[in-house]
């Protein structure tokens, strides 16, 4: 497939991401205390295969072959979470100088190899013992997010420049708190709004806290947002699409970009926010860029006894579908560009994550030719080519994930990885979606020198 390569910025950032408990391991290493996902990850029953992230691709130890992997793809930054419960293992304090130290060298061999590092401080590891406390659904929560935010800027902010706060608040309250197939595995409505609520003010509680502590810091936010399309044209579908759109989209976008939590929405959820004054402001902290996450659309109907948003969602006939049974429609994430353009004014967009899960073939040779997902990142690619063509200020795009590794409440089963792990051995190799978007990334920078 043709990607308008030209359409992008000569300066733009081709990149991967990870996150810490996908990955790290090491979970009772040098002073890490438990996070809620140690926690519903070794509970029966709650992940695929009762599988857990203790080990999962040991990057704790592996970091340095990691790293050579990345230039090896020819990426030019690299998005990473910092493991708060390794931080500051009592979620408040004090700090623990072997973890910090341990993203010190991260920080540096990246540096050294060339590679831009992306950080992104809450990818939904709360520490289990705040999570005792009452968790996201309290409001001292949000608070000690800002402590730690502040403390990780300050030793960190020299040589990270690009910070992210929150990585998809929207799984950590609804799918945690309403739905509770993720951590913390609640199905409280209630709690479910009040973490929503928090997690913006932590949000823009921490917008500040690195901007205090890293001087010339770029802040932003990491929303995973889905077109959202009707199932018939029955006015009960259209309505259900919009309410959809309020739970997966405007809940997010509209505090942050100074609008306020969306009144029918509100009316949808009948909960009282814990507001106090002075919050909207806060939660609506300047950004200096927004982050996309985009995977798939959303098609629903009116399901008036289903639980908030009361739509149930609709599998459409003969679109093709990803091994995570996840519609493929790639116009979805050049409709969302250009909404957070025109709608919500973005100076600044990166797409944070965009991958797809399909079963992999290791072959006699150890090669793995995965067409599948290789035609997903080609077709996303070339939309947000076009978004950027229509005006999108696109600036980066991070293909999810570098490794295969825990996918949460999927356990091992899932692979996103451009580089295969073999769980049992901690083989990595490249795969063929890997060197395409290898080749890819030279081809712009073949199109950038050119141009220069």
């Amino acid at each position: 497939m043709t990607i308008d390569l030209a359409a992008l910025p000569h300066d733009f950032l081709w990149g991967t991401a990870t996150s810490a408990y996908q990955i790290e391991g090491a979970v009772a290493e040098d002073g890490r205390s438990p996070s809620i996902w140690d926690t519903f990850s070794h509970t029966p029953g709650k992940t695929a295969g009762n599988d857990h992230g203790d080990v999962a691709c040991d990057h704790y130890h592996r970091w340095r072959e990691d790293i050579a992997l990345m230039r090896q793809l020819g990426v030019d930054a690299y998005r990473l979470s910092i493991a708060w419960p390794r931080v500051m293992p009592g979620g408040d304090g004090p700090v623990n100088p072997k973890g910090l130290a341990f993203y010190d060298e991260l920080i540096d061999g990246l540096l050294e190899a060339g590679i831009t590092p992306s950080v992104t401080l809450y990818h939904w590891d709360l520490p289990q013992v705040l999570q005792d406390r009452g968790g996201w659904p309290e409001r001292a929560t949000a608070e000690h997010f800002a402590a730690y935010a502040a403390v990780v800027a300050e030793r960190l902010g020299d040589r990270v420049h690009h910070w992210a706060t929150l990585n998809e608040p929207l799984c950590s309250a609804w799918i945690g708190h309403l739905e509770g197939s993720m951590a913390p595995g609640l199905t409280d409505l209630t709690a479910a709004v009040r973490a929503s609520y928090h997690l913006l003010l932590g949000h823009g509680l921490a917008v500040d806290a690195i901007r205090a502590n890293a001087p010339g810091a770029q802040v932003g936010l990491v929303t995973n947002l889905s077109t959202v399309h009707a199932a018939t044209d029955r006015e009960e579908d259209v309505r259900a699409a919009r309410r959809m759109d309020g739970h997966t989209n405007r809940w997010w976008l509209d505090p942050v970009h100074g609008r306020g939590f969306p009144a029918d929405m509100r009316e949808v959820y009948g909960v009282e926010l814990p507001e106090r004054e002075g919050d909207l402001k806060t939660i609506a902290a300047p950004m200096d860029w927004l982050g996309l996450n985009y995977y798939m659309p959303a098609t629903v109907a009116d399901d008036p006894s289903g639980p908030a948003p009361h739509v149930r969602e609709v599998r459409r006939i003969g679109v093709p579908r990803t091994g995570m049974d996840w519609e493929v429609d790639a116009s979805g994430i050049e409709t969302l560009l250009l909404r957070l353009t025109n709608e919500y004014g973005a100076r600044r967009l990166y797409v944070t994550e965009n991958g797809s899960s399909y079963p992999d073939v290791v072959r006699p040779d150890g090669t793995i030719d995965d067409p599948e997902r290789q035609a997903y990142l080609e077709q996303h690619l070339a939309a947000c080519a076009s978004a950027a063509r229509k005006g999108a200020p696109l600036a980066g795009y991070f293909a999810w994930s570098l490794l295969d590794n825990f996918e949460w409440a999927y356990g091992y089963e899932k692979r996103f990885g451009l580089v295969h792990v073999d769980y049992e051995t901690q083989v990595r190799t490249i795969k063929g979606t890997g060197h395409r978007y290898a080749d890819i990334v030279r081809g712009h920078r073949e199109l950038a020198r050119r141009a220069a």
